[in-house]
């Protein structure tokens, strides 16, 4: 496919990455021109210098025969003009970025108005990964398929648990209808067989219905009360959105935000919630604010650094549950067995986002991609396809359809019934279907074929 990206920031440069690397044309816009010339040689696509906002240059990048527009430099008027010039032009599909609390009360009316195919707003959707830790808290992290009605969630073996040294063929025996999908050792990632061991240190990806994952909790001896206390460290964009849903979770909150001003800000939109305004990168100050008292610790702030490593000291306070924003993902090679639990990557949110949505375009007389999520270091995809009647998984046993290795069919969406596939079931027409897969550009379910 076609497709200009106005914007060669942190964003961009993930989107220009993935999406050149799935064999897409790409064009970047960009202002800085250092920056444009560096993308340029590190990915295979090619740059105009300049605004995505402006008409002459759109005409240049030859926008109106684009497939797909997606703006997302730092300014919101920039993305949200630039996707409505592209838009008139004739960009078959546009999608932009949207950041301001502002903007995204009224997302759909902007939407609409404008004829912007997409709006996205990654502060907004990574609150909504934080808070399904927190509403699950044995769980690492949890992405959603079929309405959430079937959940992948992410666990750690820990030395006194029962799946120590369990083979997954008594797993299965022994828990039923949970699933584990994906087994993350290390730097080394399984899609595992019934031969395979689960060992201490292991990051399991198991798939289920939440009430069987809950069930499943209270038999291996992981439950745990409800969260009802936060902490959070950085009053940013993520903190704001985030707020407003752990009030509706009645939770008792409390942010530290080191600049005046917008400490000031948030307590004047919140003045039922507790503001402090103080270093909360700094251990006597989180000592003073008994960082031990709260069941979850959230650090927000701008840098990463910062991020780690007060969360990695509220580790060692033994806290509950503990959600790290990272950026730079490069530097959980360094940090990420000292004691990380949950990490959220924005750029990383909104690209699965997108990814999904240009998967969704192709090759839809065969199925459609209805949610994608890069899993265990990026090097895992889950994704749920809808099948029509041309597939040609259709209507034959799974035990004699030639599936790639690497690869398993962990559900089957099939009307209101949740099936956990065995080797007699059979894949039918409007079946959802959800697969993990090592390989990655899948855009149909026959991709699972050799």
């Amino acid at each position: 496919m076609n497709i200009i990206i106005a914007g060669g920031g942190k964003v961009g440069e993930v989107l220009c990455s993935e999406l050149s690397s799935e064999g897409n044309d790409i064009i970047l816009m960009e202002k800085n021109s250092k920056r444009l010339n560096a993308l340029i040689s590190k990915y295979d696509i090619t740059g105009i210098v300049g605004n995505g906002a402006s008409y002459d240059l759109q005409m240049e990048a030859n926008v109106p025969k684009c497939d797909i527009f997606i703006a997302v430099t730092s300014q919101d008027e920039i993305n949200i003009m630039s996707a409505t010039i592209a838009k008139k032009l004739g960009a078959k599909y546009t999608i932009a970025r949207v950041r301001n609390p502002e903007y995204t009360k009224h997302l759909d009316f902007l939407r609409e108005s404008l004829g912007i195919t997409m709006m996205i707003t990654p502060e907004l959707e990574s609150a909504k990964d934080i808070m399904k830790v927190i509403k699950y808290p044995t769980a690492l992290s949890v992405e959603s398929f079929a309405n959430n009605r079937v959940n992948l969630v992410e666990l750690k073996i820990k030395a006194n648990s029962p799946l120590r040294d369990m083979s997954l063929k008594n797993f299965r025996t022994r828990y039923g209808n949970i699933l584990v999908a994906i087994i993350q050792r290390g730097d080394e990632v399984l899609i595992p067989s019934g031969d395979d061991f689960l060992k201490e240190g292991d990051h399991i990806f198991v798939v289920s219905s939440l009430k069987e994952v809950n069930k499943f909790y209270k038999l291996v001896g992981d439950h745990r009360a409800k969260m009802k206390s936060v902490l959070i460290v950085g009053g940013g964009r993520i903190t704001y959105y985030l707020i407003n849903m752990l009030k509706e979770y009645k939770m008792d909150i409390k942010v530290i935000e080191n600049d005046p001003e917008k400490a000031r800000e948030l307590s004047d939109v919140f003045p039922d919630i507790m503001v402090i305004h103080g270093d909360g990168t700094d251990q006597e100050f989180l000592e003073e604010e008994r960082l031990e008292a709260y069941d979850v610790f959230i650090s927000l702030t701008g840098v990463d650094e910062e991020n780690i490593i007060t969360s990695l000291y509220a580790s060692q306070k033994n806290v509950k549950k503990i959600v790290t924003k990272v950026n730079r993902t490069l530097l959980l090679k360094i940090f990420g067995t000292m004691g990380l639990q949950t990490v959220i990557t924005p750029k990383r949110v909104i690209a699965n986002s997108i990814l999904q949505f240009v998967r969704s375009l192709m090759n839809t007389s065969v199925s459609n991609v209805e949610a994608l999520f890069r899993l265990a270091d990026n090097q895992v995809e889950a994704l749920q396809f809808k099948v029509k009647e041309t597939s040609r998984v259709i209507n034959k046993p799974l035990e004699i359809l030639p599936i790639k290795n690497h690869l398993l069919i962990a559900y089957i969406i099939r009307g209101k019934k949740l099936i956990v596939p065995g080797g007699q079931d059979v894949i039918k027409p409007n079946d959802h279907v959800i697969v993990i897969t090592k390989e990655k550009k899948y855009d149909d379910i026959d991709d699972i074929l050799k």
